[in-house]
């Protein structure tokens, strides 16, 4: 019969345990996610300047950037 006394007991301490145990494992995946993915890039923003008109120059040459 000391079971049913010793669960009530130990209830929030079992909680607390599993959450921490949840929280863990979530720290670990989320670190061996980013090691995997390894460090970000910077895109370039390649947005058009809207005071400068369009050319066909601008729209042909594959070398300006």
């Amino acid at each position: 019969m000391g079971i049913h006394y010793d669960y009530k007991s130990t209830k929030s301490a079992k909680l607390m345990e599993k959450q921490a145990k949840r929280e863990r494992k979530l720290a670990e995946k989320k670190a061996k996610r980013l090691a995997k993915e390894g460090p970000k890039i910077e895109k370039e923003n390649n947005t058009l300047d809207a005071s400068k008109p369009i050319t066909l120059d601008f729209l042909t040459n594959p070398n300006k950037k």
